[in-house]
């Protein structure tokens, strides 16, 4: 079962998600429905011919930054100093990069204009983060997400030239920075990693914890 959102800016409890993890319609992407919505577990999910879709999974998926995983191949490329990471230097150019890489196993994107726009204005607050890896001047990878408490909501990466957006991924959990990162749905890429599925309930915990 989901719920209408009204005008006010409110969400139902999270644990009332679907099994899908949909808990939520309506509503907008101002800066104060977002924060909300974050700091209870909640993020937008949708594609641009559909109303706005809140989810909350019942599982989350997650990295603990200490236990992130390199490999031996990874562990060379970061000594090579083939490449240069920043932070918050593009942002746009990174959510904008997010919304048009080609994935496989997806005929579009959920990162579209009002996305790309709502989340500009929370980067604009120090809100939304970017990491990126640049080489020779050039944006070649990175990721963004939104920063709650000590808590790095991931939304999206990319990369330009192979193993990119590890890099940055790497350089986001190695920055002492944060005590997890949310992942928010699994994929194979990030298990191997080291993400792992954690419990709503444990979720929870983590981010207040963070927050308080």
């Amino acid at each position: 079962m989901f719920f209408q959102l009204p005008d006010e800016i409110i969400f139902p409890e999270p644990a009332l998600a679907d099994e899908d993890g949909l808990l939520a319609v309506g509503g907008d992407l101002s800066e104060e429905r977002l924060l909300l919505a974050y700091r209870n577990g909640i993020f937008p999910w949708y594609s641009e011919d559909e109303p706005i879709l809140w989810y909350s999974p019942h599982e989350r998926f997650v990295i603990v930054p200490g236990e992130v995983k390199v490999s031996h191949s990874m562990r060379q490329l970061i000594n090579s100093a083939k490449y240069e990471i920043r932070w918050n230097t593009a942002f746009e150019d990174v959510i904008t990069h997010c919304s048009s890489i080609r994935r496989k196993g997806q005929g579009g994107t959920w990162i579209h204009d009002d996305m790309i726009n709502a989340y500009t204005r929370l980067h604009q607050k120090k809100i939304a983060q970017s990491v990126e890896v640049w080489q020779d001047g050039t944006l070649v990878g990175g990721l963004y997400g939104v920063v709650v408490g000590k808590m790095f909501c991931g939304e999206s990466m990319f990369s330009k030239l192979p193993n990119t957006s590890k890099l940055a991924l790497i350089a986001l959990c190695r920055s002492g920075e944060f005590e997890l990162i949310d992942c928010q749905v699994y994929t194979k890429h990030l298990e191997k990693m080291g993400a792992k599925i954690i419990s709503r309930e444990q979720f929870m915990e983590t981010l207040n914890g963070t927050i308080n």
